[in-house]
């Protein structure tokens, strides 16, 4: 479950409980990734989709007069078959196999986030996590343009880099002396992405040494699908302990926690677990669903953009470098979730 689930925070921290108990760990879905138990323990209101009127097809021509008794049939060239009209053209469309951003016409489909997101704090329930609410309507298809926290990728092509953490980075991050891996154990990697406003961003991940190469050719094939993706930064220190707002989509790796509980790290405590789109792929189990207001993204049946399905590029991606996927798991479901261990 994503650090990012909450913006601008997460959900208060609880006492881990007995280590002992069966069922695999699970961090805490209000604002930071979640590990999520062994698919093996035991253990929102839908949206409705948008209708796109069809258009209605222009008249045929008007047919060629019969002709005269005497004179032979004139020639006629046959009609075009009518066509619907075309949808708006994206702000940008790839070219094949490439993923290159080229520019064509037509406004983006995203929408300006609102006023509110990030700042109404949902009351708490007992067992720490945030009041679960039914999903704003602005929400419901949710489309958001992408703001950036770092340049977008020149010429529109697919960009990475992988470096050691720079000290600034560090500063701004969760790790800090008592994390299970040094500095040392982590690379600070930036990749293009893109939004749902359909251009081309750069993103930023903590992400363990010995899967930043893996990752980078992860999201090589994203941008290579045009798979949209709202926000990629680096967790703040401070989410961890903000209170919940239930309407986080932060795409993220490494956040350095405990497995909710649990005693033990979380693998996002490693670098060796990232969460997609956590409002589009929630968590959901029994009464609960993290980010809290993502219910109508419980209902898997209405495909919208930025949702993860098996099959789909995101999953056989992660698939081919030996990650597991939250969304396959049958006591529990965290749709967002990929880790190098399948937990």
């Amino acid at each position: 479950m994503s650090a990012g689930d909450q913006t601008p925070g997460t959900v208060q921290p609880v006492t881990p409980p007995d280590p002992t108990a069966t069922g695999g760990p699970t961090d805490t879905p209000g604002g930071t990734p979640t590990d999520t138990p062994d698919p093996t323990a035991t253990g929102g209101p839908t949206g409705t989709p948008d209708r796109t009127p069809t258009g209605t097809p222009e008249p045929m021509p008007a047919g060629t007069p019969e002709p005269s008794p005497t004179a032979a049939p004139p020639a006629t060239t046959p009609s075009p078959s009518p066509a619907r009209t075309p949808p708006p053209a994206p702000a940008t469309q790839a070219e094949s196999g490439s993923g290159r951003a080229t520019p064509t016409a037509g406004p983006p489909a995203a929408a300006t986030p609102p006023a509110w997101l990030g700042t109404r704090v949902l009351p708490l329930r007992p067992d720490g996590f945030g009041e679960i609410q039914p999903t704003p309507p602005e929400l419901r298809d949710r489309r958001l343009v992408t703001v950036d926290v770092l340049p977008p990728p020149e010429g529109g092509d697919f960009v990475a880099t992988v470096e050691p953490v720079p000290a600034e980075v560090a500063d701004r991050s969760t790790w800090s002396v008592r994390c299970p891996v040094g500095l040392d154990e982590l690379r600070y990697v930036t990749v293009s992405f893109w939004g749902f406003d359909h251009r081309p961003h750069t993103g930023e991940l903590l992400v363990n040494t010995e899967v930043a190469d893996d990752l980078v050719v992860v999201f090589r094939q994203l941008f290579q699908a045009r798979f949209p993706i709202e926000q990629m930064r680096v967790t703040a220190a401070e989410e961890l302990d903000a209170p919940p707002t239930g309407d986080g989509n932060n795409t993220t790796a490494f956040v350095c926690r405990a497995t909710r509980g649990a005693t033990s790290w979380s693998q996002h405590a490693y670098g060796l677990a990232v969460d997609v789109n956590p409002f589009q792929n929630p968590y959901a189990k029994g009464d609960v669903v993290a980010p809290e207001l993502a219910s109508a993204y419980t209902d898997r049946t209405w495909r919208r953009p930025g949702m993860l399905e098996a099959g789909d590029p995101v999953v056989k991606a992660f698939s081919a470098i030996g990650w597991g996927w939250g969304g396959t798991w049958e006591s529990l479901t965290d749709w967002m979730h990929f880790s190098r261990n399948g937990r």
